[in-house]
């Protein structure tokens, strides 16, 4: 009879201790009732949800969380549960993995590699174990790591070196592009070594600017992957491996078709915006609509993840917007289904420089008056979500909140940016890829130069290097780190690196105050990449 293990690729709320635990009981159930599996195997800290943060510094919170693992395994019986908790043992912090049988915690394995990189500070809360951890299943000697563990030698190999002939691996890994291939590649040096099969469990859901977009798998122990779960969706699904002697062999299951990247970032930023309105008890959310293209991407992606029905546009033109502006916005509303309204600023406008005159007496216009434009449509559109308890979706993407082309406490204003990590060129991108789906987006807004509309015949190339060559450079200087000097050796015009670099360094000010966002990218800015307000460092 084949070793039957199910994969529990869940969504969970972080520090809905509860709520947690009713998953894990409902997936356990169908686990064993459904699938007749001999164990089922959950992501890291499946108890706390990822990442806890500085929740783990409440000794109540720790409390909970161990009457939520007895709790489990007392209701679990007649089956294996390995699940992630955070573990307080004799007043040390753990990320740890326990596994419950007969109503009961047989064993616990403590993470050894702690990521302290990116998004990740697990040293902040937690020490490393140093031990490996197997347990008997059905007569077969399981080892469990978690996550970082199967990415550098060490962990997997004192497992094996214990006697594991299986290795289960849980995970809380967040997406960014090309992700799924490098856990492969990851795991494949570990199955390398070790010559045994694994089973890769993660994490799904959002959580605050992280997404996690489970795509677990089994790999067998030549290194070939024999199942694939579905990315960006809830899965149990059933591993199972046939005895061979000592040895595991790892049978082909279902194998999920890879997404294109382009579908992979869309299904992720729906995914991130779901969760993070739903998961935070908003109604629904609301976003101006400006006829350009980041205002119609950021509609399709909100009234796919939440429902036409929860959102609201608002158009609020100014006397600088095209007539095809209000038109094209109008037709992406219609188009989606969505509630829709006109609210021109211009008498907002008008109160507010009238407000003004006469500290601005003998002073030429400038940015000043641009900036009062967005404001006022910051002020009508939060008080829109103020009174409907629908969330504000910003509309900026990376390429302008990278060079500060936004205004603060205008178009910056709201509670979460889903476009916060996305280029403008994958703007475009995103769009035809939806597009493709149903046409929701006008051509002509496609076509159309890029403009804020916030003075006569205004271009953001008016502002900016042209996307084409700013997205290429913001890739080297933000996501790799690379000097100036390198990015100009590599084909780039010294002026157009000099200003953006400049412009990337002087406005990290706005981007500490800017909502949270989806990460998408090798580096998101936020908790991804940190950087000094204050700082001598290349300014020139």
């Amino acid at each position: 009879m084949p070793l039957r293990i199910a994969i529990a690729q869940i969504n969970l709320l972080v520090g809905d201790i509860a709520g947690n635990v009713r998953r894990v009981l409902e997936s356990t159930s169908r686990a064993k009732d459904a699938l007749k599996a001999h164990a089922v195997v959950f992501p890291e800290l499946t108890l706390s949800g990822y990442p806890p943060e500085d929740l783990v510094y409440k000794p109540h919170f720790l409390q909970q969380i161990e009457l939520a693992l007895d709790e489990v395994a007392k209701q679990s019986t007649g089956i294996t549960v390995v699940l992630g908790f955070p573990e307080r043992h004799n007043g040390v912090l753990y990320n740890s993995a326990a596994v419950l049988q007969n109503g009961s915690v047989q064993t616990i394995y403590r993470k050894q590699e702690l990521p302290n990189y990116g998004v990740f500070d697990e040293r902040r809360y937690f020490h490393p174990g140093n031990k490996p951890s197997v347990f008997d299943l059905e007569g077969v000697t399981v080892g469990i790591t978690i996550c970082e563990d199967v990415w550098l030698p060490g962990a997997v190999e004192q497992a094996a070196a214990a006697g594991a002939r299986l290795m289960l691996n849980l995970n809380a890994s967040p997406y960014q592009s090309d992700k799924t291939r490098q856990r492969e590649h990851a795991v494949r040096e570990r199955v390398a070594a070790t010559e045994i099969p694994f089973v890769y469990v993660n994490l799904v859901g959002g959580q605050d600017e992280l997404v996690f977009d489970g795509a677990s798998f089994v790999m067998d122990a030549r290194g070939e992957v024999v199942l694939q779960a579905r990315e960006f969706e809830e899965v149990l699904t059933l591993a199972e491996f046939e005895r061979q002697g000592n040895d595991l062999v790892a049978l082909t299951g279902h194998k999920a078709e890879p997404e294109g990247e382009v579908a992979s970032v869309y299904k992720a930023l729906v995914l991130g915006i779901r969760d993070y309105v739903l998961k935070n008890g908003f109604h629904g959310a609301v976003l101006g609509l400006s006829g350009g293209i980041d205002s119609a991407l950021t509609l399709a992606l909100a009234v796919d993840a939440l429902g036409a029905e929860k959102i609201e546009a608002v158009m609020m033109p100014s006397r600088y917007t095209a007539d095809m502006s209000v038109e094209d916005a109008r037709l992406e509303a219609e188009a989606l289904g969505v509630e829709h309204h006109v609210i021109p600023i211009e008498p907002a406008f008008q109160a507010f420089t009238g407000l003004l005159a006469d500290a601005f007496d003998g002073l030429p216009r400038d940015t000043t008056e641009e900036n009062i434009q967005a404001r006022c449509r910051g002020v009508l559109l939060m008080a829109l979500s103020n009174k409907k308890r629908k969330i504000l979706l910003t509309t900026g993407n990376k390429s302008e909140m990278s060079v500060g082309y936004a205004t603060l406490y205008g178009d910056m204003a709201g509670g979460f940016a889903p476009l916060k990590d996305v280029p403008k060129l994958l703007v475009y991108k995103l769009c035809e890829y939806r597009n493709a789906i149903s046409p929701v987006i006008p051509l002509r807004v496609l076509e159309r130069p890029p403009s804020a509309e916030l003075a006569p015949d205004q271009k953001d190339q008016d502002s900016l290097p042209p996307y084409a060559v700013l997205d290429p450079i913001l890739e080297r200087y933000v996501e790799w780190d690379q000097s100036v000097e390198e990015i100009v050796a590599a084909g780039f015009a010294e002026s157009d690196v000099l200003r953006v670099a400049r412009l990337v360094d002087i406005n990290e000010y706005k981007r500490r105050q800017a909502p949270p966002g989806v990460k998408i990218t090798r580096r998101a800015f936020g908790r991804d990449r940190r950087y000094p307000i204050t700082c001598g460092f290349g300014r020139k």
